[in-house]
């Protein structure tokens, strides 16, 4: 649903610029603002990782892919450059 609401010139520049310390589009915030205002949770909100939460979870995610690849083939994907680095001329 798209509105159009009339506000004062103060209000707009008040809302721009909050939009703008958070990083995001003045119509983004004023509808997170009316959810807000409704008691309505934005969908693209982040909960909390719950207490008590450990490793075990990430564990338990890739226990699926576990065993897909041998240890071999992971050191050939994450291989580090052996070279030392570059000269750097600093004159």
């Amino acid at each position: 649903m798209n509105l159009t609401i009339p506000i004062r010139p103060e209000v707009e520049a008040e809302l721009a610029r909050q939009a703008a310390a958070r990083g995001s589009a003045v119509e983004v915030y004023a509808a997170a603002l009316l959810e807000e205002a409704m008691h309505i949770p934005q969908a693209t909100t982040v909960q909390p990782p719950a207490v008590g939460r450990t490793g075990q979870m990430l564990i338990d995610a890739f226990a699926d892919i576990r065993g897909l690849l041998s240890d071999d083939e992971i050191d050939q994907m994450f291989q580090r450059n052996p070279s030392p680095a570059r000269p750097v001329d600093l004159s």
